[in-house]
């Protein structure tokens, strides 16, 4: 057998490329904007496209968008090794937030051509349509719909802001294929990606080897109690919604710092009514959420936020209204698959740690029906979803190292 011991891809080509998709989008202040199924992500899939088949892969899109590259194997009705992310941004976005994974996954292809390596499974690169949300809310839909998380119809129906639907925008801009969605198999998937937090720069590691993604809960509360006149309502006899606001953000702080450190809570939009300077605040809506990778603790969190909440609303004289809008139940990717993903890291030598993922991922619904695991490298400041999210070429670099060695992995290795 050969001795694949000191393979590695081509570093320069994968920044190149990396550069070359960010001007399609770019923005301004140095990041990129390219929204799903507009006129960009339409630019950015036809580049994506054409340098797949310089590579030598078919090329197929399903229905919902998802494109998939495909690589021979000597076995070619094996189920593929899979690997990819997505090329659409948030509107403030970065040059690398889903495009590392997808680009990273092309040049572990390339790297393989380069070196004349053949594997008994194929090997496939996916773009996800849809992952960020930024556009057709939920997140990651496409993925979604591909496990069954979702159906079809459903995803087609979502809309923008002025209207459009999903489904249309994929027909307008020529990418609904026609594969079936979801019929797929994958013998294991690998999303490289940029962590989108501070940990892995901070402690001046190479690379994240991702063990589980978080679990989410959000919520959306509504209290009533009584506006009147903020100069002559005496303080005891105050049914100040704002307070119990006020409170349940202090709670919500409170029960994450409880679960550290894996946990996390926000409360990220607080409305009062009627928002007048002189009148106590007898209405307010906000909106909150908890995440950790253990659905145990997750509900054990979201139980302290509902006795809390009703604790607070009595000791004021508030009524209140809890609704759960969005649960995702936390996610522990294929020992199998971290292990290929450790060993990998092992055998360069680059520094790396178990970590988990804080954002949702698309990997995180195909953990559902294939073997998964992810892939982190570090991010400058932690920064993501932001012009200013930058990396550097060697974490890139190391990053897809890894990706390609726990691929090989997994597709074996022929001669």
């Amino acid at each position: 057998m050969a001795d694949l011991s000191n393979i590695r891809i081509d570093g320069g080509r994968l920044w190149d490329s990396l550069m070359e998709m960010a001007k399609i989008g770019a923005t301004p202040k140095g990041g990129c904007k390219r929204l799903t199924l507009t006129d960009l992500d339409k630019e950015g899939r036809e580049l994506f496209a054409s340098w797949c088949k310089a590579a030598g892969c078919s090329l197929e899109t399903d229905e919902m968008g998802n494109m998939f590259a495909r690589r021979p194997g000597s076995e070619n009705g094996l189920p593929p090794v899979m690997m990819g992310s997505h090329l659409d941004t948030q509107p403030t976005g970065g040059k690398f937030d889903g495009v590392l994974g997808v680009l990273g996954a092309l040049e572990v292809v390339r790297s393989l051509n380069d070196l004349k390596i053949e594997t008994r499974h194929p090997i496939e690169i996916a773009n996800w349509t849809n992952e960020e949300g930024s556009r057709f809310a939920p997140a990651m839909v496409s993925s979604g719909v591909f496990a069954g998380a979702y159906t079809r119809d459903f995803a087609y129906s979502c809309q923008d802001a002025d209207g459009k639907t999903l489904g249309e925008e994929l027909t307008r801009i020529g990418f609904k294929g026609e594969a079936p969605v979801g019929q797929r198999p994958i013998h294991a998937f690998f999303e490289l990606h940029i962590e989108q937090g501070p940990i892995l720069e901070a402690e001046d590691l190479q690379v994240g080897v991702v063990t589980h993604g978080q679990g989410q809960r959000w919520y959306e509360v509504e209290l009533v109690g009584f506006e009147s006149h903020a100069g002559s309502t005496p303080m005891p006899r105050r049914k100040d919604a704002l307070l119990g606001a006020a409170r349940i953000v202090e709670l919500v702080n409170r029960t994450a710092l409880a679960n550290a450190p894996l946990a996390v809570g926000t409360v990220g939009m607080l409305n009062p009514y009627p928002n007048s300077r002189n009148v106590i605040p007898g209405e307010v809506f906000l909106a909150c959420e908890f995440r950790h990778p253990d659905d145990k603790v997750l509900t054990a969190m979201d139980q302290a936020l509902r006795d809390g909440v009703q604790e607070i609303a009595k000791a004021i004289g508030l009524t209140y209204e809890i609704r759960e809008v969005f649960y995702y139940r936390p996610v522990a990717f294929d020992q199998a698959c971290v292990a290929a993903v450790r060993r990998a890291a092992r055998h360069f030598g680059y520094s790396h740690r178990d970590i988990v993922s804080g954002a949702g991922h698309d990997a995180c619904y195909i953990a559902r029906v294939a073997p998964t695991s992810m892939i982190f490298t570090p991010c400058v400041d932690g920064i993501s979803h932001n012009e200013a999210e930058d990396i550097k070429q060697d974490w890139a670099t190391a990053g897809a190292n890894v990706l390609m060695h726990a691929v090989l992995e997994k597709a074996e290795v022929v001669g």
